[in-house]
């Protein structure tokens, strides 16, 4: 039979809501808490491997460039320098008087090394020259020496005519480069300048062991194959800058054997 209700009784009560859904609907409505707060987004970095912004992939090109470029640079400046010393150019320190007053103690000079390669050497270049072991004994210790040449191959050089000057093939040489005071020479001396070689006299010739003082090594004369180079110039001190022209009296001595 169908359910009768009792029209007196009350209504039952309706299903009271659990626990669990209460919770869920106040999740759910958010009644009674604050929104949650946004979080940050983690500032990304490249990963090992990961190719770099275009401008520092430049700035790292740039760097490592100059990290293989420098040595190579510094490489090649030895190099250089030690090219122009060997065959091009070379400095020397003046260590005595014997080219005074031409040249002063302290003077610094420039030598050509390749000249000599292509051309003789002349009458009044200043050369400087390795000397043979005799011109060392009882000199300062030096390694080069540095004068002028007076003589060449095949020259007649002499000490003196009647007036005291030195002659090279019958020319008398008006040597106005003499330290002041000084005479041309005090020894004596006739000699024919053997093939390849040269007769060397310092300006200063009261202070000079030249070629006048071994006049009996070779006729005091020096081979051309121990010439180093000639000095063109004088590079220091400052106030000393000057060039080392040929004095113009060895323009006009003649060639050997034409007078």
């Amino acid at each position: 039979m169908p359910e009768t209700r009792d029209p007196h009784s009350s209504p039952e009560p309706a299903d009271e809501p659990t626990a669990a859904s209460a919770s869920s609907a106040f999740e759910q409505t958010g009644e009674g808490e604050s929104p949650p707060r946004p979080r940050r987004t983690p500032r990304a970095m490249p990963a090992k491997g990961t190719p770099l912004p275009r401008g520092k992939h430049k700035a790292n090109r740039k760097r490592n460039a100059w990290m293989v470029e420098i040595p190579i640079l510094c490489l090649v400046a030895v190099l250089v320098a030690f090219g122009v010393r060997t065959f091009l150019l070379q400095t020397f320190y003046i260590p005595s008087g014997s080219m005074e007053n031409t040249l002063l103690v302290g003077d610094r000079v420039l030598v050509n090394k390749i000249s000599y390669r292509f051309r003789d050497p002349q009458r009044g270049e200043i050369v400087v020259f390795r000397p043979p072991s005799v011109w060392k004994q009882g000199a300062p210790n030096e390694d080069d020496f540095i004068k002028r040449i007076i003589g060449a191959p095949g020259d007649h050089v002499v000490c003196c005519d009647s007036k005291g000057r030195i002659t090279v093939n019958g020319r008398a040489l008006n040597e106005d480069y003499l330290y002041p005071g000084n005479v041309p020479s005090q020894v004596r001396f006739d000699v024919i300048v053997p093939r390849k070689r040269y007769f060397m006299m310092g300006d200063h010739r009261g202070a000079s062991a030249d070629s006048r003082y071994h006049l009996d090594y070779y006729q005091g004369t020096i081979p051309r194959s121990a010439l180093v180079g000639r000095a063109f110039a004088i590079y220091w001190p400052l106030n000393r800058i000057d060039t080392l022209p040929v004095p113009k009296t060895f323009k006009r001595v003649p060639a050997p054997g034409s007078g």
